[in-house]
């Protein structure tokens, strides 16, 4: 009950948060356990480019803090996680509302995890796609991220 509420409030603290809402980005759902959140763009006049359809830095911007997010939360403490690298692959012009579901599975945490705590490996970065999609599930935008992982503090990507 209370991640569900803990869930809930970051969810509400991402839409009102300047830097997010300025994206035209809504946080439409936080698992309790940060291994799943859903994002929803909607095409309006705030997220429009100049030629009507929905401005790269929006798709990008709404996407853009959440697989950190999701490794820092289900990680927990020890973890020093940081985005390191972005590319965007615009397939198709958006001119209506498009939505990003992410996603982190155990085995993937735990492959980290084994990962970190083999001798001599300090850090790591793994890699992950998202499609922005419409409400057909055609895919508008693919945003590949990279992401460092690390057990020592002292350590930045």
């Amino acid at each position: 009950m209370l991640a569900s509420l803990r869930a809930r409030l970051y969810r509400i603290g991402f839409n009102l948060f300047p830097a997010y809402r300025g994206t035209g980005g809504r946080v439409t759902y936080i698992a309790p356990d940060w291994q799943e959140v859903r994002v929803k763009l909607p095409h309006s006049w705030r997220t429009r480019n100049y030629v009507g359809v929905t401005f790269g830095g929006s798709i990008y911007g709404a996407v853009d803090p959440f697989y950190m997010m999701m490794l820092l939360k289900s990680l927990g403490d020890g973890y020093v996680v940081w985005d390191k690298e972005a590319e965007v692959r615009f397939k198709k012009p958006a001119k209506e509302t498009l939505y990003a579901r992410f996603r982190l599975t155990d085995e993937e945490l735990e492959a980290i995890r084994a990962e970190l705590a083999t001798e001599g490996t300090d850090s790591i970065d793994r890699h992950y796609t998202v499609d922005l999609v419409d409400a057909e599930g055609i895919v508008h935008a693919t945003v590949r991220k990279t992401v460092y992982v690390s057990t020592d503090e002292s350590k930045t990507a």
